[in-house]
């Protein structure tokens, strides 16, 4: 990762400071959309550490379960190093969601009304934060205008599919805000649409795959797009009277991935 500037012996990377401008960005965003819902900054302050949190929790133990599980074992060490990369986006948004249905259980708040917020803004601040990313992708087979050289080679510019593809999902995500049918429309259709994105992008991406030219992170989209078919069929069939119910909301979260609720 490329090193901006230094602050003592502390490096500041690039693609962490672009990480904190997407979530800086995303929480303004979002306190501004909870405002038109009658939720309070507070409330969407708190959520955002505790998302936020969970996350980076999620994504390094899904890196390192799925992705480099022998590496860790041999350098256990190294577990709590994630400067030096080695984090999982699917795990990162598991974990949250997860922490984002505690956090609604316990101050009483429709879960799907906060996850409507929160997708939009986690789009952007993906966005955004992708950006920084100088992990570029596979060799051009065909090469193109805008591959990218790196030591002799043209390399897929994987980083900027996948920014453009999180602005799109948002621009969509927030132009569907304005005319959403019930809580959790925009949740599902983020559950499904991300994975999708991640998907696409992952063919021109270097990881590990486990058939074919399918990798882990395939593997993992394809999880979390059944996971959102299945909460679709759900408020496909309650629309109003159940989706907008906090225990609704809650239990079905919890049937689907056998998340706690304290």
């Amino acid at each position: 990762m490329k090193v901006l500037f230094s602050i003592g012996p502390v490096p500041v990377y690039f693609f962490g400071l672009m990480i904190a401008a997407g979530i800086i960005a995303g929480v303004w965003f979002a306190i501004k959309t909870a405002k038109k819902k009658q939720i309070s900054e507070d409330t969407i302050l708190n959520l955002a550490i505790t998302v936020v949190t969970a996350g980076v929790i999620g994504a390094r133990v899904f890196y390192i379960l799925f992705y480099n599980p022998s590496y860790y074992l041999s350098h256990p060490s190294e577990i709590l190093s994630i400067n030096e990369g080695g984090m999982s986006i699917h795990g990162g948004i598991f974990l949250a969601l997860t922490a984002g249905v505690i956090f609604s259980k316990k101050n009483k708040i429709s879960f799907f009304k906060l996850a409507d917020i929160t997708v939009i803004a986690a789009a952007l601040a993906q966005g955004i934060g992708r950006v920084g990313c100088d992990v570029f992708g596979k060799a051009m087979v065909h090469v193109m205008h805008w591959g990218v050289k790196v030591n002799s080679q043209i390399l897929h510019p994987a980083q900027v599919y996948e920014f453009i593809l999180d602005y799109l999902l948002f621009i969509y995500l927030w132009g569907k805000s304005e005319k959403q049918k019930y809580d959790g429309q925009l949740f599902v259709t983020y559950i499904i649409a991300f994975p999708v994105i991640r998907g696409i992008v992952e063919f021109f991406r270097i990881n590990p795959v486990i058939w074919g030219p399918f990798s882990i992170s395939h593997l993992l989209s394809l999880l979390f797009i059944a996971a959102g078919l299945i909460i679709y069929k759900f408020a496909g069939r309650n629309k109003q009277a159940e989706f907008n119910n906090e225990e609704a909301s809650v239990n079905l979260a919890q049937s689907l991935f056998g998340w706690p609720c304290y």
